[in-house]
């Protein structure tokens, strides 16, 4: 099974919440949301801690696919990308 975190970029831009402050708030590196952002397995422990941040259950920011849809389209790519740069604008603003 692959991860997908793309419910949690939605989250955040839902909450106007900038990215800086999730990474703040949740005592969570700039170099663990980078690995989300691709995908990548992260901590249990990190995952509650966003989730305790959020106020919202590990379901509300993370999803399991199957590894066949780990190869996402061109399309699904753009928008994953839309919402992590949406959320990254604030985080710089």
């Amino acid at each position: 099974m692959a991860v997908s975190y793309k419910k949690l970029w939605k989250l955040l831009i839902d909450k106007d919440m900038k990215m800086k402050e999730l990474e703040e708030q949740a005592k969570v590196s700039h170099y663990t949301v980078s690995k989300m952002y691709r995908g990548e397995n992260v901590t249990i422990d990190i995952l509650e801690r966003i989730c305790k941040t959020l106020d919202c259950s590990l379901d509300d920011i993370v999803e399991f696919v199957p590894d066949e849809k780990k190869q996402i389209s061109p399309a699904e790519k753009a928008e994953e990308s839309l919402h992590y740069e949406s959320a990254t604008m604030k985080h710089k603003n």
